[in-house]
Formats: C-alpha cells, structure tokens, sequence
C-alpha cells in the first residue's frame, strides 16, 4: 500500500533566516527555558558519566505512531478514518493480529520500542533524532485531497519520550494530514511536554528555523530538516508568513540547494556539525535518482554539511560516504502499522534499521557506522532473526556497494560500514 498517492503540482522556494533562542537541557527533566520554538539553542548540563571521543548519533527511519500503533496505547483516539480502503484505525491492527496473532491494547509508552531500548542503552548515543510522521492531535479537520490520514492523541506523546529522543523532525508528508489545527496542535502538544522538534512552525521562519545543541566535552550540533514533493509533501503545505506548515525543498532545484547552502554559511561556527534531514523519494525500490545523489553533494561541497539524513521509503535504501561525509538516501520505516498489507513483500518493511553514526568532534569526519537490524512485530521492535538480518545485510551491501562503500555483517548479526 503506497502512502504517498496524493500528490500536489508545485513547491515554494526556501528563503529566510530567523531569530530567538531557547534553551535545552539533554540531561534534564527535559525543561524549556525561554522562548516559544524559533532558532533554537540547546545546552547539555555537566555529566560525570559523559563520554568523551567521538560524537555518536542515533538515526532511524519514519516513526509513525498514529492510527493503528495509536490504538493499541493508553489513549487511542476516536478510531473513525476517511481512507478509501480502510474506514476504522482498528482495522490496521486487526490486519497485524490476522498475520502475528493478538496484540495487547492499552500499552506501556516504553512497548512500541521493544529491543531497541536494550540497544539505546547498549550505545548510549549524544543525540537521537528520529522523523516523526504523524499530527499529534484530536482534530476532526482532516484533508480531503489525502487518502491515508495519521494521527496520534497527545495523550499518547509518553511513548517518544520512553526512548529518550532529543529532537523529531516534522518536515514530512503526514504532520498536516489533519489540517492546519492538527498541526498547531502538534506543536502545541510537542512545546508544552518540551520536545524538540525542527522542519515545522506557526509560520515560514519557525518552520525553517535550525535547532541547535550544545553537547557537553564535545561540540555543538545544528540539525536542518526539509520536506520535498518526491515524498508526497503537498506543494501548498509550505509555511508562509501568516500560515502554518513545513519546511519544502525541491531537489530538481539549483536554487534550493543554494538557499541551504546560504542558510548553514549564516549559522555555522568553527566546530560545529551540520545534519540536514530530508523526506524525499519514493516509497519503493532502491534506484538513487541522479538528482537526489547531486543534491546531496551540493550540500557537502557548498554548505559543508556533515551528515544527509535522507528518509521516505517503507524500506532501507544504500548509504555513501562522500568527502568523508555520510549520505543516508533512506533509512526505511522504523516504526509503523503496516503488517499484514501485503504488495511489496519482496523488499521486507518489516526489517529496519537503527543507525548509530560516530563522528569526529571539529571535523565532522565520518568514524564510522553501526547498524541494528530490526523487525517490526505486533506494532513492536524486535531484533532481526539471524536468517533475516543476513538477508537484511546483504541487501545494504550490495547497494552500498554500487555507491561506493560496503556493508559488513558482523558475528552478533550487526552490520558496520567499511569505509
């Protein structure tokens, strides 16, 4: 089943710089410290138990936690959906229940995450950031010119902070599905719980606006995030000065990529690490489009990025290492409702991946990357079989091999690139 049906004719152009600050505490109780979501800073306190060394980051593909996965939490919203194939939330999870049998209801915050907990822990990663691909809302005003509508109750927001991530990006193709009031919602819900969030505002320059992070003994962070067409990002979802919406890129676009490029020159110092997150492509297949591969190396040459966190795809496309610069094309569905729809069962959504990628403080210079292989289960994150993580790891390895790198499998059925 392809999310990404309704598509619109055209996309704004990026522009613009923004002001204010507001200060984050990673080692807190998560508490805001100033003003409402705009260019954001960032401040880790002092830990004893922090490492020093390399900058790790922890990376992952599109979380969507709405419509079934919303029903199986504490809080499930009113279930009634306006898809052509499928009138009720619960009947997602009736088709998972018809392939992996019963799925408990009224969960734990901590359950949608399953194995990944013991991974978090495991690594201890500076930074996670994950695409949060869903409104946060109880908003009835859904949009007719979508055919798939997710949404979550705020109510249910424990469950991203049960894995402790730092920072969601909302540049996606889903955080507006229903309408403007779900997404003011969103960022209302995200704002008061103190959760980070990049790629979406109230207007242009709170929906283009970086976040910043300090981490303590090791650098500063600036985290970037655009939507594009290619994912399904309806054109007029652009924020404008007096609407609400997303941060939009074109690819196909020189001028795009100058803008970026522009934005970054104006806000990075001497030090810091730039990831820029992009929903783009496609749902299936692990073809690179031209225009994505040079898109992405323009903003290394030109706006000196780090790392290009590409999402969009149900599942894990290849990754390359340029200029010593890590280019993720799609890091595939991390958490979503999609068993037991069949139609693509050739490319495995159920296996994902949870990327740590360790840079070099200053540099920004790629160390290396560890890869986690997952299965999604009962709206749950399992780890992969030994059989299905081979097949998972062959796959990254023979199309990272066509961009230049390799993907090895080690002895506990993790992957690593070789650089």
């Amino acid at each position: 089943m392809d999310r990404r049906q309704f598509l619109s004719a055209s996309l704004r152009k990026l522009a613009g710089m923004v002001s204010g600050v507001w200060l984050y505490d990673i080692h807190a109780d998560k508490r805001a410290i100033g003003s409402q979501h705009t260019d954001v800073v960032y401040q880790t306190k002092p830990n004893p138990d922090e490492k020093t060394g390399d900058i790790v980051l922890f990376l992952c593909g599109d979380v969507m936690t709405g419509r079934g996965i919303d029903q199986i939490l504490a809080h499930p919203s009113e279930p009634t959906l306006h898809e052509p194939y499928m009138t009720s939330a619960m009947g997602y999870v009736e088709l998972a229940e018809d392939v992996n049998g019963p799925i408990p209801r009224s969960v734990g915050p901590a359950y949608i995450w399953g194995d990944a907990l013991a991974e978090f822990e495991r690594v201890k990663p500076d930074l996670r950031i994950i695409n949060l691909e869903t409104a946060i809302t109880q908003s009835d005003d859904y949009l007719l010119s979508k055919g798939i509508h997710y949404r979550m109750h705020p109510q249910n927001l424990p469950c991203i902070r049960a894995a402790g991530i730092d920072c969601c990006v909302l540049a996606n193709n889903h955080v507006l599905d229903w309408g403007v009031a779900g997404l003011e919602e969103t960022l209302t819900t995200l704002h008061k719980q103190n959760i980070v969030y990049v790629g979406a505002g109230r207007n242009d320059k709170e929906a283009r606006a970086p976040v910043t992070i300090d981490v303590v003994n090791k650098g500063r962070i600036v985290v970037l995030a655009y939507g594009s067409e290619t994912s399904g990002v309806p054109g007029n979802w652009a924020a404008t000065a007096h609407r609400p919406g997303i941060n939009v890129f074109s690819e196909s676009e020189a001028e795009s990529g100058a803008v970026i490029a522009s934005q970054i020159q104006k806000i990075k110092q001497q030090g810091d690490l730039v990831i820029v997150s992009l929903h783009w492509g496609d749902n299936w297949g692990y073809e690179i489009q031209a225009a994505q591969s040079e898109f992405a190396h323009r903003l290394i040459d030109e706006a000196r990025v780090d790392v290009v966190y590409g999402h969009s795809s149900h599942h894990p496309r290849g990754m390359e290492v340029y200029k010593g610069k890590l280019i993720l094309y799609s890091c595939g569905d991390f958490i979503n409702d999609y068993e037991g729809i069949g139609g693509h069962e050739k490319f495995r959504d159920d296996l994902t991946l949870m990327y740590f990628v360790s840079l070099k403080p200053e540099s920004g210079q790629l160390v290396g990357v560890e890869m986690i292989p997952m299965q999604i289960r009962k709206f749950r994150l399992h780890r992969a079989s030994p059989n299905d993580a081979q097949w998972l790891g062959k796959v990254m390895d023979r199309e990272c091999r066509r961009l230049g790198v390799r993907v090895v499998i080690n002895n506990n059925h993790t992957f690593s690139l070789q650089l």
